[in-house]
């Protein structure tokens, strides 16, 4: 919800103390009313276990109304991003607030396919796992590994080092899907290529093997892609919220994002209407 001031304001009686709160008025959905000075003018807060009626930050990014099927990313409907876009292009889309132009598209596009690949130690990182480990176990440690690697880009006040981890989570959460997968079913770990889609890639590294060549079928690969964008932001259901609250302390991004992995691995994590 991107929320902008209005002339209205609600009236709220404590004791003998009334109060006018301020209300601002999202771009789309409820209003909400502004209760950040509450507990300095009347020492109380509010009660609100989930968040059942609590609007967090404000946002431009996505707004989901579950019970309405409505699922907007920077105000285009999912149904025109899944026609006309892919999941790369929706990447650029969710962090730059625009639609890429050909020349910016082709351009994400190699900058995210030339970080595809995981650091070569991290391939032994997976043998400390047991074969029949829960998938999410084996992503939430192999994600917040990653933070033992990377230290060039964690300063997350500097815009480039925040764009640089961006693009390298991208990149290289399909591999280390893939490599878990590749892992629980007892096979070798297949290398990406930095000539097909990151749709194209994640389908290879699953179900590539070695004696013999692979093709992608164009229509899983779409098909994936689909998928792909459908998940690509969740506004601030409970794993978005975890990676936003653990980010507030100024902590590894990788760190961050594998405790919202841990989070999206509730079974209660399921996004339903968001405010």
């Amino acid at each position: 919800m991107d929320a902008k001031n209005t002339a209205k304001s609600a009236a709220l009686a404590v004791g003998d103390k009334k109060l006018e709160l301020p209300v601002k008025a999202g771009s789309i959905g409820p209003s909400v009313v502004d209760i950040g000075k509450l507990y300095s003018q009347t020492g109380m807060f509010t009660y609100d276990p989930g968040f059942t009626s609590t609007a967090s930050c404000d946002s431009k990014i996505t707004y989901i109304d579950g019970d309405e099927g409505v699922l907007l990313y920077r105000g285009y409907p999912i149904e025109q991003i899944a026609e006309h876009g892919d999941f790369l292009e929706t990447c650029y889309l969710l962090l730059y607030g625009e639609l890429p132009t050909a020349a910016q598209k082709a351009d994400f596009d190699y900058r995210v396919n030339r970080h595809t690949m995981v650091h070569e130690q991290m391939h032994r990182f997976f043998q400390g796992f047991r074969r029949d480990a829960h998938p999410m176990a084996v992503m939430v440690g192999s994600v917040g590994a990653l933070s033992a690697f990377y230290h060039d880009s964690t300063d997350i006040s500097d815009p480039q080092q925040r764009m640089i981890a961006s693009i390298r989570m991208i990149a290289k959460m399909p591999t280390l899907a893939a490599m878990a997968y590749k892992y629980s079913v007892g096979q070798p770990f297949v290398y990406p290529r930095n000539d097909l889609d990151l749709s194209s890639n994640f389908l290879r590294m699953c179900f590539a093997v070695p004696a013999e060549e692979y093709k992608v079928n164009p229509v899983l690969s779409r098909a994936m892609d689909r998928i792909f964008i459908l998940h690509a932001d969740h506004e601030q259901n409970a794993s978005t919220s975890t990676v936003r609250l653990t980010g507030s302390t100024g902590a590894n991004p990788y760190a961050c994002i594998a405790a919202g992995i841990a989070c999206l691995w509730g079974p209660m994590a399921a996004p339903t209407k968001q405010r």
